[in-house]
């Protein structure tokens, strides 16, 4: 790695030379698309933080669904739901039909939609009513199942990464288009660094896509989760160090042998580039022919979210470290982004990393990861900038940021600006519990074991004095929160009991839609809690009234992941992940059973379960 801090003419320009987004951005604003199942009208960008709206609607009256444990996608009444991008269907008329044994190669892998769907995207192609009918889906690929995809790790490399596809709502119903804008971006594609850190080579990959983003200019951001599954080695003489501690590396890594393929990946080999991976990657969705861009001054580690706004001008990006202990982010752009556009440069590129410090009593303050700050100095072994983003884990640690009980998606209120955080849940044994241990019984993180989860909000109020502002006083560092929603709430009624949120995503009405991912060992019980949610589902929130309704129920195994909308919330685009796998309930899949949990979608005599798109439509 290199510090790379005055590389903007290298590697900005094309940011700001890219093609019109007229029907992404209405005047630069930020697009709000929105799920309003019953049709309400689409509603402006979110007002900066501290401002209120003057109105909002009530929760969209549909009829929840129940709680589930059946191998199928449950929807309310006046709703359909169609299979829209499963896991293997060719990105082109043209391409490798996907196989029902799994036999499909690598390289057909790499020509199908990829596995393990999460976030995603819609990106109308046209202005008015019809941009919601036709437009682009980008759909990111968190991971793969061994048991399931068949083949070695070139094929788990080939079905991670990102799908381009191009659909449209013909005849009633939503269709993937053979169209030149369709691709794949898998762990090979070649990749462009940006920001304070850059690569000497041809560096090239992305993985375990996890939250997105979408950017004022009509980009999508892809969150690199989980890479450290990735690597591994078998040699005997590789040593583990502190860094590969704090980042999850290990000679066994999550048990996928990929360094037996690929060099990149064996730890002990000169060829290892563990620090090319964990970062925000922007895609333009719209040129075929772009390369993937990794941000490198929105910091490396397992990113859960990549949620933008603008406050002021500025845009702001909220991200998570996803793991049990992990810590909670923002950036925020040095100018405003228009001007720094204007200027050739990436508004990504330009401002300043911060980590959260959060309080018992209600308080919290924003922590800048900014060499010579604080502790992140070279006297203490931090080099520049570069290492301090490349480190930003340590960096957090070293200012005191506060673990949390695994944080993942973050979520912005179009209407008031309020912050939403989903804490998905704790074993205790992250730093969480030490803070339990030390007294501090009411942050977000500290209170020993969580295995349901809750979800925390905040606001930053434009009204902060100039003392707990930074830089040219334009950035908050301080906000008040509040736990919204925990699942053991008896408040919550039968209809609306949901456990491990991950997923949060506003509808540009103010519904907060809560998607959940129990994982298998605890899906469908064994205890109340559990077993009330059922399966893993989708809910709506009223973030004035707290009401919450379950909206979708996924099958077997499932985790809902990503959501989004066409611009008149007729049509909402849900993600399906990993149908399936492993659980106490159901048993686990193999290779001579790969249906022993579930068998959806396709409900083949001879198939396996695929994550999937599902396009949920409004027919009443």
């Amino acid at each position: 790695m290199r510090d790379d801090r005055h590389a903007d003419a290298d590697t900005a320009r094309p940011d700001a030379t890219g093609p019109s987004r007229r029907n992404i951005v209405a005047g630069g604003a930020l697009a709000a698309a929105g799920l309003l199942v019953l049709g309400a009208p689409q509603a402006a960008a979110a007002p900066p933080a501290g401002r209120s709206a003057t109105a909002r609607r009530p929760l969209s009256p549909f009829t929840a669904v129940a709680a589930s444990e059946s191998d199928t996608v449950t929807v309310p009444t006046g709703c359909t739901a169609t299979v829209l991008a499963p896991w293997g269907r060719p990105i082109r008329a043209s391409g490798p039909r996907w196989r029902t044994d799994a036999g499909d190669t690598a390289a057909e892998q790499a020509q199908q939609v990829g596995s393990h769907h999460h976030g995603v995207q819609f990106f109308p192609l046209a202005d008015g009513a019809a941009g919601n009918r036709h437009g682009l889906l980008v759909i990111g690929h968190e991971a793969t199942d061994p048991d399931l995809l068949g083949g070695g790790a070139d094929k788990a490399i080939a079905a991670q990464g990102l799908t381009v596809l191009e659909v449209r709502r013909s005849a009633g119903a939503w269709q993937a288009v053979d169209s030149a804008r369709n691709r794949r971006v898998t762990g090979d594609t070649p990749v462009r660094f940006s920001g304070p850190v850059a690569v000497d080579g041809r560096p090239r990959g992305v993985l375990a896509c996890s939250g997105h983003g979408l950017t004022p200019w009509g980009t999508y951001l892809a969150a690199e989760e989980n890479v450290n599954a990735a690597f591994g080695t078998d040699d005997p003489h590789w040593r583990r160090d502190e860094q590969h501690v704090r980042y999850g590396l290990s000679a066994n890594g999550f048990g996928h042998p990929w360094h037996h393929f690929d060099a990149r990946f064996d730890l002990a080999a000169p060829e290892a580039r563990p620090e090319q991976f964990g970062w925000i990657v922007e895609l333009d969705p719209h040129d075929p022919s772009a390369l993937p861009v990794k941000r490198t001054a929105l910091g490396r580690f397992a990113h859960g979210s990549a949620t933008v706004t603008e406050t002021a001008g500025r845009l702001v990006l909220h991200s998570t470290d996803a793991e049990d202990g992990g810590h909670l982010y923002k950036f925020v752009s040095a100018d405003n982004w228009r001007r720094l556009r204007d200027l050739g440069r990436s508004p990504l590129d330009h401002g300043t990393l911060y980590a959260a410090r959060i309080s018992p009593d209600g308080t919290g303050r924003w922590l800048p990861l900014t060499h010579g700050h604080g502790p992140l100095t070279r006297a203490n072994g931090w080099h520049d900038q570069a290492d301090v983003l490349v480190r930003a884990r340590t960096a957090a640690d070293a200012l005191g940021a506060t673990p949390l009980a695994r944080p993942e998606r973050v979520a912005v209120s179009p209407l008031d600006g309020r912050v939403y955080l989903a804490l998905a849940n704790s074993t205790g044994s992250s730093p969480c519990a030490g803070e339990a241990a030390n007294g501090t019984t009411h942050t977000p993180c500290a209170r020993g074991a969580d295995p349901y989860g809750r979800i925390i909000r905040w606001r930053e109020s434009e009204a902060t004095p100039d003392k707990d502002r930074d830089g040219d006083g334009a950035t908050p560092l301080s906000f008040h929160w509040e736990e919204f929603l925990t699942p053991g709430d008896p408040a919550l009624r039968a209809d609306g009991a949901f456990a491990a949120p991950k997923g949060l995503w506003f509808g540009a009405d103010g519904t907060l839609w809560i998607s959940t991912g129990v994982s298998g060992h605890a899906l469908n019980g064994p205890d109340d809690i559990h077993r009330t949610a059922g399966n893993n589902a989708l809910l709506a929130a009223d973030p004035t009234t707290k009401e919450v309704r379950r909206f979708l129920t996924a099958p077997r195994g499932a985790e809902v992941t990503g959501v989004t909308s066409t611009p008149d919330g007729q049509t909402l685009f849900v993600n399906i992940q990993h149908p399936g796998e492993r659980t106490a309930r159901w048993g686990a899949p193999g290779p001579d059973n790969p249906r022993a949990v579930s068998n959806w979608p396709d409900h083949s005599r001879n198939g396996r379960p695929r994550s999937a798109t599902v396009a949920v439509h409004r027919t009443t």
